[in-house]
């Protein structure tokens, strides 16, 4: 027997405020279902996040009902639990997963914990806070329990593991039962397969790259879903990789070099069919950030989709800080003013400002709207 497991498909996610980058994470779920049925297994396993928001963009509900339908007219059942961003924090709430269950998608949730198709057990949970993890743990204790009359036992999780991340976790790797033939996971955007129990521990990674910080795992790992066989003793788990309709790219150039290093990028990215997006820093040398974000802008916003920039530039003696020596009550709104400067943007230094005035005052709400219209203005642009 044979099923498919993927996670964190997060559609509906406007990478950058970008729509381009929205579309993206809808071109990449459309091919898993493409392959999933080409593939032809028993059943799917989605491990949460299926979408960014648990109220989803129109669009993201209407690609998923598509894939959805796509699944039930192949007669491959999927079986799905909401993670993290597909869960409303509040009590007897229902994730969007909900809406289709007329449409052949079977919610695992503390309602119906678990499903069977024969002699396989499909049970988990949904996404649980670690303040919650103590009922989390009661609640996997009784799957546990439920399970052991079937001769394959399936659990599915959308957590994070202190194993995988030390700091970031709602359950320790203590917590998870052990009797289960595959654990299939959701949370970690990175793939991971691990023995564990009487089986494998699994999690398939996010389909798309969600955070920059995943690029490096893509490129040595890929992007995609498990095939799983689990008609053996042991699983045995195959990598589908999924193409995804544009580049990363992650360049670290040195200063001095800038203009030579830049137009080998632009004739690079000239080249894509796509336009990438291109994450870069520049280090070494005395500049002026500002400046040298302007050059990369004007350099190569034509051929890339977006331009992410970071600096590194040589440390040196920088302009006395007037405020450095001063050892009274220092006015903080004019330290945050001094040490923007170097942005030379009225819009950047607004934003600090602003963010201080709000916080002080414990209005945590003004701040979020503050930085939102920020950013809402930035990507306008």
């Amino acid at each position: 027997m044979q099923f498919a497991h993927l996670a964190d498909t997060h559609m509906g996610y406007r990478q950058y405020g970008l729509t381009e980058r929205e579309n993206d994470f809808f071109e990449v779920f459309d091919q898993a279902i493409e392959e999933i049925i080409q593939e032809r297994p028993d059943f799917v396993i989605h491990s949460g996040d299926l979408f960014e928001y648990s109220r989803p963009p129109t669009r993201a509900l209407l690609t998923a009902q598509k894939g959805i339908l796509k699944l039930k007219e192949a007669n491959i059942p999927i079986y799905a639990i909401a993670g993290n961003h597909d869960v409303v924090m509040r009590k007897n709430a229902l994730p969007p997963q909900i809406l289709y269950k007329d449409f052949g998608l079977k919610l695992i949730s503390p309602n119906k914990p678990f499903y069977t198709v024969g002699d396989v057990f499909i049970g988990g949970a949904p996404y649980a806070s670690k303040y919650h993890a103590k009922q989390l743990v009661e609640r996997l204790q009784t799957i546990e329990k439920s399970s052991l009359d079937y001769g394959k036992r399936i659990l599915v999780l959308h957590q994070g593991i202190d194993r995988y991340i030390p700091y970031e976790y709602e359950i320790k790797i203590g917590d998870v039962p052990q009797n289960f033939n595959y654990c299939a996971f959701g949370h970690i955007h990175e793939r991971v397969v691990d023995d564990f129990g009487e089986g494998k521990l699994a999690y398939p990674g996010s389909t798309e790259i969600w955070r920059s910080n995943e690029v490096e795992g893509y490129r040595k790992n890929g992007k995609g879903f498990y095939l799983v066989d689990i008609s053996g003793d042991m699983p045995e788990i195959e990598n589908i990789d999924l193409k995804l309709p544009r580049e990363f790219i992650k360049e670290t150039i040195r200063y001095s070099e800038l203009q030579d290093e830049l137009n080998r990028i632009k004739e690079y990215t000239n080249s894509l069919q796509r336009k990438p997006i291109l994450m870069v820093t520049v280090e070494g040398g005395n500049f002026n950030r500002s400046e040298v974000y302007e050059t990369l802008n004007q350099s190569l916003s034509e051929t890339c989709l977006a331009v992410r920039s970071n600096y590194r530039p040589t440390a040196i003696k920088e302009d006395e800080n007037p405020f450095e020596k001063v050892k009274e009550a220092l006015d903080i709104k004019k330290m945050i003013e001094h040490n923007l400067k170097d942005f030379n943007s009225e819009k950047v230094t607004e934003l600090g400002t602003g963010l201080l005035k709000e916080l002080s005052d414990g209005d945590f709400k003004a701040a979020k709207t503050i930085a939102h219209n920020f950013y809402e203005d930035l990507y306008d642009h």
